[in-house]
């Protein structure tokens, strides 16, 4: 067995079973244990992330995008922006990764029970949605209404835009789907605006809702502004925190914001937290 326990930084040996592009530069990994034993002592939460290596590379810090009801391999979904992730990126089904994890803390899906619950993403945001969403229709007579708002640049960086059209047709399952003012193409039948403007006009309200949300940090900015508009408490609404990591395990202090550790403390954090942090958050 490959003994994680004994070093924290020794990953698990990962088989690439699927890969396929969401997009130009986003691409969603399926990855089985090599190692069986590891395979069924692994357990996680919606919302944990883990440390993806490419040997000879580096790191990449992703969420785990599958739920743990599908816990007999791990996704990943991830953008080619750098050295790490393109080394990532050009590996092929049937190549060997590393996978060291789970970290941080994860969403309290239970205590979402009988709440309708708001996803909000924007970009590649979306996939730290996407374990807590798919649990959510997993469990469908455990949770009220669902709104899934997603939204992109353009048309064409939309992500998950095939399971959006599937979730579109589940019961108390509402789609919305946006793009920026200029990101829009003649076939689009989806609506055109920044996030926050568009989930303002579907004018939801609080009566004890949840919203998830992630996206780039201007983003999140504004829609903490306008869910405080609406009279969103900021208890029932949460995030989760891209602060860069290198450990993963609260040691090398690289992703502290204040006294919280984004990879021990987050990475799922309320806006209640959030008004804690520094401003420049």
């Amino acid at each position: 067995m490959n003994d994680s326990t004994a070093n924290p930084f020794m990953p698990h040996l990962m088989r690439i079973a699927e890969s396929r592009d969401e997009t130009l530069d986003v691409r969603t990994l399926r990855l089985e244990f090599i190692d069986p034993e590891a395979a069924s002592e692994m357990e996680w939460q919606a919302g944990q992330f883990g440390q993806f290596s490419i040997f000879g590379t580096g790191e990449c810090v992703f969420t785990i995008t599958n739920p743990p009801n599908r816990g007999d391999h791990i996704e990943c979904t991830f953008r080619d922006v750098g050295k790490a992730t393109n080394a990532l990126r050009s590996r092929s089904v049937g190549q060997t990764v590393g996978f060291r994890g789970p970290y941080g803390n994860w969403f309290d899906m239970e205590g979402w029970q009988g709440k309708d619950i708001l996803f909000v993403g924007g970009g590649i945001g979306m996939a730290a949605l996407h374990a807590p969403l798919q649990f959510v229709l997993d469990h469908r007579d455990d949770y009220g209404e669902i709104l899934v708002l997603n939204g992109a640049r353009t048309v064409a960086d939309i992500v998950y835009g095939d399971e959006m059209n599937e979730w579109q047709e589940m019961d108390r399952v509402k789609v919305v789907q946006t793009v920026d003012p200029g990101g829009e193409t003649s076939e689009w039948t989806g609506e055109v605006g920044l996030i926050p403007n568009v989930f303002e006009q579907l004018d939801p309200k609080p009566n004890g809702n949840i919203v998830v949300t992630c996206g780039p940090p201007i983003m999140i900015h504004f829609m903490m502004i306008t869910l405080d508009k609406l009279g969103f408490p900021p208890e029932q609404v949460i995030t989760t925190l891209e602060n860069k990591m290198k450990c993963g395990i609260g040691h090398c202090g690289r992703c502290n914001v204040g006294r919280l550790l984004v990879c021990r403390d987050g990475p799922v954090v309320t806006a209640a937290q959030l008004k804690d942090l520094p401003a420049e958050l």
